[in-house]
């Protein structure tokens, strides 16, 4: 997704000047899409220059030069053209596990001590997990109908509140867990010897198995 099709759809839910679309996009779209408002502003210009979008003098009486954005035939069907486009979903990239990882290799005696960044990590998902739940209480108030622009916006905000959900949960995990290991236990025992001497012939042996576990 480019932040052109982010901003478009942003006006294509309200036309909006470019100040008024940054303050929106923040607090929307903003959530798992960040720009910033420069970066916002430029790409308004190029997509006006595309064709996709149009802006008319706000109808203020010309006590101000704001500018407000609306979305063209040209753009709408872009937003159409990329909706329908398969996207694959986003690989996971988190340098805490890549450090865990480092954590377990040095060893017993490892220098490491992950647990402050993990329990700061727990505070800012804990954030704004409160702030999503306010969210959802402001806007969807249980019992309430939804047209089908609300209900589909609350099953992406719900998407965000499962994330932080889950993301709390494992850092909570991830302290006992940390809190449990004594020196000892760090170390892993040496694996048995394998007293299986035959394999079906094509069959995976563990090397070729998807883990997380280090490789042999």
């Amino acid at each position: 997704m480019s932040l052109a099709h982010a901003l478009m759809t942003s006006l294509l839910e309200k036309s909006s000047s470019g100040y008024d679309l940054a303050r929106r996009f923040d607090k929307s779209i903003g959530y798992f899409w960040h720009a910033t408002h420069q970066q916002i502003y430029r790409e308004l210009a190029r997509m006006e220059a595309s064709g996709w979008i149009a802006s008319d003098l706000a109808p203020d009486g010309g006590k101000t030069r704001k500018r407000v954005y609306r979305v063209l035939d040209a753009g709408r069907q872009e937003v159409v053209r990329w909706a329908q486009e398969p996207t694959p979903p986003m690989d996971m990239r988190d340098d805490l596990m890549v450090k865990l990882r480092a954590d377990a290799a040095l060893g017993a005696h490892s220098p490491l001590s992950l647990d402050t960044e993990i329990e700061r990590r727990l505070q800012l998902h804990r954030t704004k997990l409160v702030a999503y739940r306010a969210i959802e209480a402001r806007d969807f108030p249980a019992g309430q109908p939804l047209s089908r622009e609300a209900t589909i916006q609350h099953m992406i905000l719900k998407t965000g509140i499962m994330y932080e959900q889950g993301w709390a949960r494992w850092c909570e995990d991830a302290l006992r867990t940390l809190h449990t290991l004594s020196p000892e236990a760090s170390e892993s025992p040496a694996a048995p010897a394998s007293t299986h001497t035959s394999q079906t012939p094509g069959a995976p042996d563990d090397r070729d198995r998807l883990s997380l576990a280090p490789e042999p």
